[in-house]
Formats: structure tokens, sequence, C-alpha cells
């Protein structure tokens, strides 16, 4: 669910921590947040999807649950058409 769409980012990453709650964007910042700063989250799915295949994005959020389900909680992901990665650990 879209919460508090204009928090800053920081209070964004908090509020998923304190819920154990994976937070989906297209914001690169967060990858900053969580590499350079060190950020403790509960989990990001960064999503890198053109405008030419937004249609099957999705679908490919759901495969990555139903297939990845016990290595995204505390994990900085990024999804994009026909490639998934799986970055570190980063829940605290």
């Amino acid at each position: 669910a879209d919460a508090a769409p204009s928090a800053a980012d920081d209070a964004v990453l908090e509020f998923g921590l304190k819920g154990g709650r994976l937070l989906l964007t297209e914001d690169k910042d967060f990858g900053r947040w969580v590499y350079a700063d060190r950020r403790a989250t509960g989990g990001v799915l960064l999503i890198r999807y053109p405008a030419t295949a937004r249609c099957q994005m999705a679908l490919d959020v759901i495969e990555l649950v139903k297939t990845h389900r016990k290595q995204l909680p505390g994990s900085f992901v990024v999804l994009q058409p026909g490639r998934v990665r799986i970055g570190r650990r980063v829940l605290e």
C-alpha cells in the first residue's frame, strides 16, 4: 500500500524496518541509503522497468515473491525485465 507518499526517504526506511515490510520503489536513492549510509531496512525491492516493459512488471514482482520469498526480507533486490539481483542482507 502507498503510505505517506510525501514522507522523507529515511522515514520510509524506518517505517519498513519497524514493520518488517519490503519497500517497493523505483527511487534509486534507496540504494545509497542502504549501501553508502549502511542503513538497516526490512528489505528494498528496486524496480527498474522501462516504459516498454511495464505491462510485465506486476507479474514479475509476483513471480519474484513466489520464487524468492525467503531471501527478500532484509535484502536489497533489483528487479529488471529478465533479471533479478539479490544483494546483501541489510536487516539488523
